[in-house]
């Protein structure tokens, strides 16, 4: 994967959906889909009705989670360890913050966005698919 221009900031995000996905919090970088050039054995799953995950067909290794349609479609979000030192990217929110287990949670003076105001903004966004629970 090669990415043009700087890389976005990293958000978090503790829904049941990505917490499955990843086996615990989800990270993506936010990068510009037309900045993103892809090669190699990239396979895809509409993990939900409105998102789309990716990874390497080789290693098994997550490559990214995307809206393939909606207000947030156009943006990758890329997985921070598929770049030396997270490409230099920092973490700048915590997405359904208030879902992460009760054994840890991010620390730092980052934006916390509830479940409740994720799901406001992004009315899109199904109960049954991204945040059940």
């Amino acid at each position: 994967m090669t990415v043009t221009g700087p890389l976005g900031d990293i958000s978090a995000c503790h829904c049941d959906m990505c917490t499955r996905w990843s086996g615990s919090v989800q990270m993506g970088i936010e990068v510009p889909q037309q900045r993103v050039e892809i090669e190699g054995p990239v396979k895809t799953h509409r993990s939900s009705s409105i998102g789309e995950r990716a990874w390497c067909d080789t290693c098994g290794s997550a490559v990214w989670f995307r809206y393939p349609e909606g207000p947030d479609a156009g943006y990758f979000e890329l997985a921070p360890g598929l770049f030396d030192n997270a490409g230099g990217a920092k973490l700048v929110r915590i997405v359904y913050a208030d879902r992460h287990p009760d054994g840890y949670a991010l620390a730092g003076d980052v934006e916390r966005v509830s479940k409740a105001e994720y799901e406001a903004r992004h009315p899109f966004v199904e109960e049954n698919t991204h945040g059940a629970s």
